[in-house]
């Protein structure tokens, strides 16, 4: 849609205010709105002004101003708000030089896209991420210096069979890792997911299913049909924001946190990528799993770079409490084909060569879909590159083996800090094209450890008390 088209669309739908979303370095929407005598043609060429020291892992306070330009091919309706209001996405630029900004993850995707087309090797690269996340009837958290707790609460829940409930516990909790595909009563979502999918429709996400997933307590799943890089991590914005949009209209709360219970499953985002050139798909062919020997060497990237990755698919602290053995977290840096418990799985459902594709497990929701769909194809194609060999399948239940079993096997790192030590060491192929830049990574290794690393470090867990308080 050109910018002509993209005003002639709020026209045409009563817009009374343009509503511009943009993304934080850390993966978070930012919006701000202009009312309909702002919203011409020239705004798609001079773009509109703001603060950028106000914005995480931005610029600093003597170098603020910025600039956001709505993209006119993002125009929507926002399916939220109470009067009719037209949504875009924003790209950053620096207001004197009219560079974009090296620092906007929408901008280091563009690059990622724009790389592999210099590179010969493909014109588009396909994402199909799979987010999980929770709804809850109730939330509470909070931290000072004297104390430290959250509760969760959910109707579902297993630890709910012997409650009195106001208008009578009626049963059908789910038990811990029984929450895959029951049908209702037990499944308490069915509705609140449609509804979801029906708005996703709304900003043209194309939904394939939805379902509950594995744990107790209202983990849930829908599924997104693949898309080239950029428009998949657009989806995945509005995704989120729909989602948690949807559960609150309902009094609940969704969250996309990797590990908020203990003793069940966590929240993953197991990504599908895979590469096409002039129509045709790459990564179909006749060896393993009916794969190309492009398609191996780009697994092979993959799981060489995955402990550098980490710092982008699986961002947070919280990230590596999903990362353990024993709850279908992939840990251990193997491939396979149907088996969900390798890093990288090859799915079997078809043979047709258009499905040819390769599952990477181990990110997570709380990812920057920009940066870490970026970053996983900057790894595939430095594989492709270098003809990095992926080694044998890994043809087991992962999850069985003994350590003696997989002392030759990698692992993902054990926690944030070890996957920014990774980084450090391991990512001259996000360098490559520009993609990424030294300033990129270094604020983003330098971010992570000042504003959740250390303050984690500070403050004692409440599980410490249990295990030292009479010691």
């Amino acid at each position: 849609m050109t910018p002509k088209e993209a005003v002639a669309y709020a026209k045409k739908h009563n817009a009374v205010m343009c509503d511009i979303k943009f993304m934080d370095f850390l993966g978070t929407w930012q919006h701000f709105s202009i009312p309909m005598g702002e919203y011409t043609e020239d705004l798609f060429e001079e773009g509109s002004g703001f603060d950028g020291s106000s914005i995480r892992g931005w610029q600093p306070i003597h170098a603020s101003d910025m600039l956001v330009v709505p993209d006119a091919t993002t125009v929507t309706m926002d399916p939220f708000t109470e009067e009719p209001t037209v949504s875009l996405l924003g790209d950053i630029m620096d207001p004197i030089t009219k560079e974009t900004y090296s620092r906007d993850p929408r901008n280091i995707a563009k690059k990622a896209e724009a790389y592999l087309r210099s590179s010969g090797i493909g014109d588009i690269a396909y994402f199909g991420p799979e987010p999980e996340f929770f709804v809850f009837n109730d939330i509470r958290y909070d931290t000072d210096q004297q104390h430290s707790f959250f509760f969760i609460d959910s109707r579902e829940a297993r630890w709910n069979t012997g409650r009195d409930e106001i208008d009578g516990n009626l049963g059908y909790k789910i038990r811990n890792k029984e929450g895959y595909f029951p049908v209702a009563p037990t499944d308490t979502l069915q509705d609140i997911r449609t509804e979801m999918c029906r708005t996703m429709e709304q900003v043209n996400i194309i939904v394939e299913k939805h379902h509950h997933e594995v744990a107790t307590a209202g983990q849930c799943e829908i599924d997104m049909r693949f898309a080239p890089l950029v428009q998949m991590a657009d989806w995945l914005q509005w995704y989120k924001y729909i989602v948690k949009n949807v559960a609150r209209r309902h009094g609940m709360s969704a969250t996309f946190m990797p590990k908020p219970l203990f003793g069940d499953n966590g929240t993953g985002m197991h990504v599908h990528q895979s590469i096409w050139k002039a129509g045709k798909p790459l990564f179909a062919g006749d060896g393993y799993g009916g794969m190309s020997e492009m398609a191996m060497h780009y697994i092979g990237g993959i799981l060489k770079h995955a402990p550098a990755l980490a710092a982008f698919t699986n961002p947070t602290v919280n990230s590596y409490r999903r990362l353990v053995p024993g709850f279908e977290a992939p840990v251990n840096l193997a491939y396979s084909s149907r088996n969900r418990s390798a890093a990288v799985r090859i799915p079997m459902y078809s043979p047709s060569p258009k499905a040819k594709r390769i599952e990477v497990r181990f990110p997570d929701p709380m990812a920057n879909g920009y940066i870490a769909f970026s970053a996983m194809l900057m790894a595939g194609l430095d594989g492709i590159q270098k003809k990095i060999d992926p080694k044998l399948p890994l043809d087991k239940d992962i999850y069985a083996l003994t350590p003696e079993e997989l002392k030759d096997v990698p692992s993902m790192p054990g926690s944030l800090d070890d996957a920014l030590r990774n980084l450090e060491k391991d990512h001259e192929f996000l360098l490559a094209g520009d993609v990424f830049t030294d300033d990129v990574i270094e604020t983003w290794i330098d971010y992570k450890r000042s504003n959740e690393i250390a303050p984690m470090r500070l403050r004692p867990h409440p599980y410490e008390f249990a295990m030292y308080y009479d010691g």
